[in-house]
């Protein structure tokens, strides 16, 4: 892979607007597309938005009417703003795209950057992104006084957590010791160029988060490093380690295409 380059493009008082971004996106794909730019990496916060991807379900979205921004990416509805690391690599790979090998790498990066900082991360099997995982479900304390066998996420399939107190919210997951994300992932490829990427939540307010379903996900919340860490964890600190795990893995990635599998007629 060509080396990477890397652009702030605004954060705290200067956070950049996400359709601003967005547009910026397209214009380095379309440059990158064109051999008129290296890859690039896009890094900035945004002021509170909350933007969907193409799995988006309606029951997901905040129930108040907050306005949400529909995007091209994958993946379904998440929350970007203040506290939050937002970077865009948009790469040329060899088609056809591995776009989950893509996606591997993003991970491994930022799981790299939470090592640095002293916590431990990882992946859960079939979600994407860089997850704190919790206790075994039988060490948790129990919800509202309830044992976890009348937990009713276990048995509802449409169980709402904003309908049914804080106990259940997303940003309280770190207190009831379940999984919960600290960095999620979505992108999008068109003609062999990455777009879109992901988010690191450094130190935002999680609250945000209570007002949709994450990621489309009921059983599991989200997490920061603040807060993870139990100390005040900044941008500032944090983004010239992202930019450094970012370069090492992606940089000496032995990219390949895809492979197809032949089936005999």
């Amino acid at each position: 892979m060509s080396e990477l380059r890397f652009v702030r493009m605004g954060f705290g008082a200067d956070a950049v607007e996400y359709q601003e971004a967005w547009d910026e996106q397209r214009r380095v794909h379309a440059a990158r597309f064109a051999d008129e730019t290296p890859d690039t990496v896009l890094l900035l916060e945004h002021p509170p938005v909350y933007t969907a991807g193409r799995r988006t379900a309606d029951d997901e979205r905040p129930l108040d009417g907050t306005p949400v921004i529909d995007v091209d990416r994958g993946g379904k509805i998440t929350w970007h703003g203040p506290g939050q690391l937002v970077g865009y690599p948009i790469q040329k790979l060899p088609r056809p795209v591995d776009v989950v090998a893509h996606v591997r790498r993003l991970e491994e990066a930022l799981i790299r950057v939470c090592a640095e900082f002293g916590l431990e991360t990882s992946r859960v099997e079939g979600r994407s992104g860089v997850w704190v995982l919790g206790d075994p479900v039988e060490q948790r304390p129990a919800l509202g006084g309830l044992s976890l066998d009348f937990d009713p996420r276990l048995h509802d399939e449409e169980f709402d957590p904003r309908l049914d107190g804080p106990e259940y919210a997303p940003s309280n997951a770190g207190q009831r010791r379940e999984d919960r994300k600290i960095a999620a992932i979505g992108i999008r490829v068109a003609k062999g160029v990455t777009m879109h990427g992901f988010a690191l939540n450094v130190n935002p307010d999680n609250k945000w988060f209570d007002r949709i379903i994450p990621c489309g996900i009921r059983d599991a919340g989200v997490a920061s490093l603040a807060a993870e860490l139990g100390r005040d964890v900044t941008i500032e600190e944090v983004l010239p380690v992202v930019e450094r795990h970012l370069k090492d893995v992606l940089e000496h990635a032995d990219l390949k295409p895809r492979e197809i599998e032949k089936t005999s007629a």
